[in-house]
């Protein structure tokens, strides 16, 4: 699969797909849902731990798959954004870490498997999402002890390589660091995922995607975008990329350095705008599509999709105007 992974990506512009929890949100889901039978009598509140539901309700997560599959994607992301102990240990379920992201991955295969039987000219890929964790390794979270940190770079791999571990034993094709905000965990994601491959004896492409927090275009860890890329270069990505924090058009400006400097593919998936002052997210998919539209134009990216506040109606918009455009050409780097 990761040879044709590569040759689609060459020929076309990949779509992936857009947000899971704005999905989720709509479904109005109860403590008892995240409970299930088998955390009925946990000790903790768990409603808002959307990873559970791959478990305790897992046709609602492949139905949100089919739904972006059925919209245009070529790549579902599993439902794993918090699937590291150290993300769950705010729950009290590390112990449920690798069932998490195993089943997650398994119910993304089996629907992105389905899909591919009904249309064999447009294959289905499943990405193993590794989000950024709920803490820093390159920032003290305590102002009266800069040199104070919440957690540890070796954490970080043991907790990334668990992870990665399940996911691509869960049936997943590439694995996505996703949404990272400090680069050194991003670091540590890329060490326990190269160390995952020498163990197993076999390579999975593997994805990036940072986020920029603000209009300073640089990462919550204080990067800028050229150094974000520079400092993840050793590793031979698949794609490297922005999502998140951002509408399209706040993000432009960031992802046309990617594309001028990156010597792999680039992607992008933008937030449907900025959210309003109730947190909502109010661009339509056609105004996203229109700004998405200049991405293309530039031939800034070979794979496109959405982040926060994006449905199945944003990617299917997103997959029509992609049709119309070639995917950015990787020239050599000008990176030293």
């Amino acid at each position: 699969m990761s040879d044709l992974l590569y040759k689609i990506a060459q020929e076309r512009i990949l779509i992936l797909d857009g947000a899971m929890g704005t999905m989720i949100q709509r479904y109005k889901l109860e403590e008892e849902d995240y409970r299930g039978d088998r955390w009925i009598n946990h000790s903790h509140p768990l409603k808002g731990n959307n990873d559970l539901l791959s478990i305790t309700r897992p046709e609602i997560i492949k139905e949100i798959h089919r739904q972006y599959f059925e919209a245009g994607a070529d790549i579902v992301e599993t439902n794993t954004f918090s699937g590291t102990t150290i993300a769950q240990a705010d729950y009290h379920l590390e112990d449920a870490v690798y069932d998490i992201n195993f089943q997650s991955a398994k119910i993304a295969r089996e629907v992105a498997d389905e899909m591919t039987a009904k249309e064999p000219h447009k294959p289905r890929f499943v990405a193993g999402a590794m989000g950024p964790t709920n803490r820093t390794c390159s920032i003290s979270p305590d102002v009266n002890d800069p040199g104070y940190r919440a957690v540890t770079f070796d954490q970080l791999v043991a907790a990334y390589y668990d992870q990665a571990k399940a996911l691509i034993e869960g049936g997943s094709d590439l694995l996505l660091i996703e949404t990272i905000f400090d680069t050194l965990n991003a670091k540590a994601a890329l060490f326990a995922v190269q160390s995952l491959f020498e163990d197993i004896g076999r390579e999975y492409p593997v994805s990036i995607s940072g986020t920029i927090t603000d209009a300073s275009g640089r990462t919550l860890s204080g990067q800028t975008t050229e150094a974000f890329l520079i400092s993840l270069s050793h590793v031979p990505l698949f794609s490297i990329g922005l999502n998140c924090a951002l509408g399209a058009k706040e993000l432009r400006p960031y992802l046309q350095i990617l594309a001028k400097e990156a010597p792999f593919f680039v992607s992008a998936y933008p937030n449907a705008g900025l959210p309003n002052e109730f947190g909502a997210y109010d661009e339509t998919p056609d105004m996203m599509g229109q700004q998405i539209r200049e991405f293309l134009e530039l031939g800034l990216v070979n794979i496109l999709g959405g982040c926060c506040g994006t449905t199945p109606p944003h990617i299917k918009r997103i997959a029509e105007i992609a049709k119309e455009y070639k995917p950015r050409k990787i020239e050599e780097s000008v990176i030293a």
